[in-house]
């Protein structure tokens, strides 16, 4: 479930897996800031790297499905934006940001098991400079009617203050609540759903 082959094999049963659009979660609190450089951890088919693109950010579209990133760099071409993209093929369960900072960094929807998770979020965190943004959406382990529709493993779904608790409260100013959305896509639509939202700033 959480390998490159699997999602790679996912992709490719599919001529689109996700809609293209950008994640409400990252426009209301992005729309706003001037634009810099973004790094979009499991950018997927590249809906968000596309939009921040559009708006002048100059992104690193990172996952590890390369159907995805095939797909986006497609997209990016056509839309006159391919200048402004670098898509970069990287395991997030092993990648380390290294000596790159980014005005903004974002992960929309990227669940995985247990520690790796709770790795990832610092990990993304540093990547963030000074003054930059950090934004991680996900589905809300607190939907508990949804469980027989969620896989069941361990430490994949979180709430808003575990998430938040992941980053050190004296160098970040961190919004982190939980949100309704309408039910659709691929949850059950006859059900309410909730996501994740957390926003952070580092202090410069």
């Amino acid at each position: 479930m959480f390998d490159e082959q699997s999602w790679e094999e996912r992709y490719r049963a599919h001529p689109r897996m996700w809609s293209g659009r950008p994640n409400a979660a990252l426009v209301a609190p992005v729309e706003d800031l001037p634009p810099g450089t973004a790094l979009d951890a499991g950018c997927g088919e590249g809906g968000d790297a596309l939009w921040l693109a559009g708006r002048g950010w100059r992104v690193t579209a990172m996952d590890f499905a390369t159907a995805a990133l095939e797909r986006g760099r497609e997209r990016a071409a056509a839309l006159g934006v391919a200048d402004r993209i670098t898509w970069t093929h990287a395991d997030l369960t092993r990648w380390t940001p290294g000596d790159d900072r980014y005005d903004l960094v974002s992960a929309m929807f990227v669940h995985l098991p247990g520690a790796s998770m709770t790795s990832l979020v610092p990990r993304l965190a540093d990547a963030v400079a000074p003054g930059g943004t950090l934004v991680v959406a996900g589905h809300d382990r607190s939907d508990e009617h949804l469980a027989a529709h969620r896989p069941d493993v361990p430490g994949m779904f979180f709430t808003a203050d575990e998430l938040a608790a992941l980053l050190d409260a004296s160098s970040w100013d961190v919004v982190a609540e939980s949100r309704p959305r309408p039910p659709g896509g691929h949850e059950p639509t006859d059900l309410p759903v909730h996501d994740v939202v957390v926003v952070a700033r580092r202090r410069g």
